[in-house]
Order: C-alpha cells, then structure tokens, then sequence
C-alpha cells in the first residue's frame, strides 16, 4: 500500500508541477495571451509559485524514488509559498491592485504542499532521522 501511495502521490505532483510552471510560466514571459487574461496578477507571487514549481518537480522525483530528502523539499516549498503569502497580503494591505482569486489559489496551493510535505513525511522520513540532520 505504502508504495501505491508514494507512486500516485508521486503522478499528482508532478502533474500539479507540470501545471503550476505552464501556468506561472506563461504569465512571467507573456505566453500564449494568458498574462492578459490573469487580470490583476502579483508578480513576485507568480514568480514564488513559478520557483516552487520546480520544487515540485524535484520532490516528484523524491516521492517516486523514496528518498527521504523529499519532506524537507516540500517543507521548503511551504516556506516560500507562505513567504509569498505574507507579501501578498503585505501588498493588498498597502492598497496594491489583486484579484481575488490569488488569496484562494494561495491557500488551495499552501494545503497541497502541506499535504504532500506530510505524506512524505509520514511514508518516507518518519522512521528516520529528524529532518535537520543529514540524510542518504
């Protein structure tokens, strides 16, 4: 069971990976018309979701090859990811333009990474040593 888990885990991610960079990706370098159809975007937090998209990646790779490295990845993607949240309050509260949406994706894309930060966590490094210590 526990590698059925890991490899599906493993798919989702990456193809939430796959997402986040098209979608990220086509609004920093303006493809394919979706900058315009974004309306009010926050730059520094498509870029942020941009970066954890290759966090993403990487810790598909992570979760398929059962390497216990993967928990602090994801971990690390929640930081920025809430990084960015903090900033895009910050600039809401300062009276910069947004759309809606942003806050609901941010909190939808921080509950996905902590899930899978946790499945990781539970599935690949729980049995092994704490997570500020080295690993394989």
């Amino acid at each position: 069971m526990k590698n059925i888990i890991l490899s599906v885990s493993a798919v989702a991610l990456a193809l939430f990976a796959l997402l986040t960079l098209f979608m990220s990706g086509s609004v920093i370098f303006d493809l394919f018309g979706i900058r315009a159809k974004e309306g009010n975007y926050v730059l520094f937090v498509v870029v942020l979701n941009f970066i954890s998209g290759f966090l993403y990646l990487f810790a598909a790779y992570g979760l398929f090859t059962k390497k216990i490295w993967t928990t602090r990845l994801l971990l690390a993607s929640v930081g920025i990811l809430l990084l960015s949240f903090l900033g895009l309050m910050w600039h809401i509260n300062s009276g910069g333009i947004y759309e809606e949406a942003t806050i609901k994706a941010m909190l939808f894309r921080i509950s996905i990474t902590i899930l899978f930060a946790g499945v990781s966590w539970f599935y690949l490094s729980k049995n092994h040593e704490p997570i500020g210590t080295a690993s394989r």
